[in-house]
């Protein structure tokens, strides 16, 4: 197939990421709808990753992100993501580039193959003991597996990770673990200084059947399944394009 012009290509991709105000998300189930049609997204835009988004789909154009909690798209972005929760609805946590991603129970199990995962809670050992799983994320993760759901705020506390002073260190191992499938949001607790508090999960847990399918698939199949789909979202890409979303996973 020849390569679009730009203008095609940008017609084309505001089509399919429903960035057009007859193609916008209304309501929650139009949400879930462009959810299972793209098989991954992200939540918000992201600078320099090309894929499609919930917010941009809300607002029914390339709107750039505000900060404002009264903004509609906001908050039936926000909202949405939330009540979601828990739900099956989809997987939703800090996956690509560590931000906030939603992938298909359909598209999932590609996502679980090409982890390091393998449908056990004690597979993070053989990471830890290769070097490759920090101490603070082994910490994170057998505080939720000896513990069950835990909010953040109770996980601080059982990981040894609470107060201010150690902020920066929980939030990357928890974005850490999420990265690497093995810890997801699965509900909120009104917790904390906000009142609001993710509650976390092993994903193992929370998605059992899905992780047992990806003990079907090749990570040469899984591959093809992610950038199939990805590709069907995008339209073109280039492999610099692909490893900037990706990184390692598909290139």
């Amino acid at each position: 197939m020849s390569e679009m012009t730009e203008k095609d290509l940008l017609a084309a991709r505001n089509r399919r990421y429903r960035r057009l105000q007859t193609l916008r998300c209304k309501n929650a189930n139009d949400i879930r709808a462009f959810v299972n049609d793209m098989g991954v997204c992200l939540l918000f835009p992201v600078q320099g990753l090309e894929m499609p988004n919930v917010y941009q789909a809300v607002a029914g154009f390339d709107k750039e992100t505000t900060s404002k909690h009264d903004d509609p798209t906001i908050s039936l972005t926000w909202g949405t993501k939330d009540e979601s929760l828990g739900k099956r609805w989809w997987y939703y946590g800090k996956l690509l580039r560590g931000k906030a991603t939603l992938v298909s129970l359909e598209l999932f199990p590609a996502f679980y193959a090409l982890s390091e995962n393998f449908g056990s809670e004690d597979d993070y050992l053989l990471e830890y003991e290769a070097g490759t799983l920090s101490n603070d994320a082994k910490r994170i993760y057998e505080a939720l597996q000896k513990e069950g759901k835990l909010h953040a705020i109770q996980l601080k506390r059982a990981s040894g990770m609470y107060g201010d002073e150690n902020k920066t260190r929980f939030d990357r191992a928890l974005t850490e673990l999420q990265t690497g499938l093995k810890v997801m949001p699965v509900g909120v607790a009104q917790a904390g200084a906000w009142h609001y508090a993710f509650i976390y999960e092993i994903v193992s847990r929370h998605l059992p059947e899905e992780c047992a399918a990806a003990q079907a698939l090749t990570r040469p199949q899984a591959r093809d399944m992610i950038l199939a789909r990805h590709m069907k979202n995008v339209i073109q890409a280039t492999p610099q394009e692909l490893k900037k979303v990706f990184g390692k996973i598909l290139i």
